[in-house]
């Protein structure tokens, strides 16, 4: 017999590929666009991580590149001001360069709507995360969190924010903060100067 819980999980499952699908080939002119503008701001347009996913299993993360190509590997909270750049900014501000990231969705490495994946760098939120069972879903694009305003700067708030969305997801609060995504709702992960 099936659980409901394992009915969730597949509605969500095809409700990602069908969301991501539709997103990557509706944005792909201005994919375009940014790759072309990108070229010409840092010389490589994308940007790839190794984050932890689901299970504590290393995935590469796909975004367009905001900060200055030899900026050092670290949570963005712990960045300089000075590595990202004026298009950089203008895509973190409007979330733009997180596009790239509906290709880890259609792979299932991510799920659009999640914790947010960390570095394996960041010992204290994977820890606070593991304790209350967080890397038993895969990590998204946006969450309760991140409309929130909360970011990876906060550990223990953060990893008890996604435990709160975990415990109440559904496919009601999924869309919800798909929505207040989309309207504008958080910032994303800060650097210095936004805190």
């Amino acid at each position: 017999m099936v659980s409901f819980k394992k009915v969730k999980y597949l509605h969500i499952r095809l409700l990602d590929i069908v969301l991501a699908f539709c997103g990557l080939i509706a944005s792909l002119p201005l994919t375009l666009l940014i790759l072309l503008i990108g070229f010409f701001d840092t010389a490589s347009p994308l940007f790839i991580q190794t984050r932890v996913g689901r299970n504590l299993r290393p995935f590469q993360l796909v975004k367009f590149r905001t900060m200055k190509v030899n900026t050092v590997s670290v949570a963005t909270h712990l960045v300089s001001p000075a590595s990202v750049t004026p298009f950089g900014s203008f895509l973190r501000r409007t979330k733009l360069d997180e596009i790239p990231q509906l290709w880890n969705v259609l792979k299932g490495e991510m799920s659009l709507v999640g914790p947010r994946p960390c570095l394996f760098s960041q010992e204290e939120l994977i820890a606070e995360r593991k304790v209350r069972n967080v890397f038993d879903v895969r990590p998204g694009i946006t969450g309760l969190a991140q409309v929130s305003g909360i970011d990876m700067s906060t550990p223990l708030l953060l990893a008890e924010t996604d435990e709160k969305m975990i415990k109440q997801f559904s496919i009601a609060t999924y869309f919800k903060y798909i929505v207040q995504t989309v309207l504008g709702s958080g910032q994303g992960d800060r650097i210095k100067s936004e805190k």
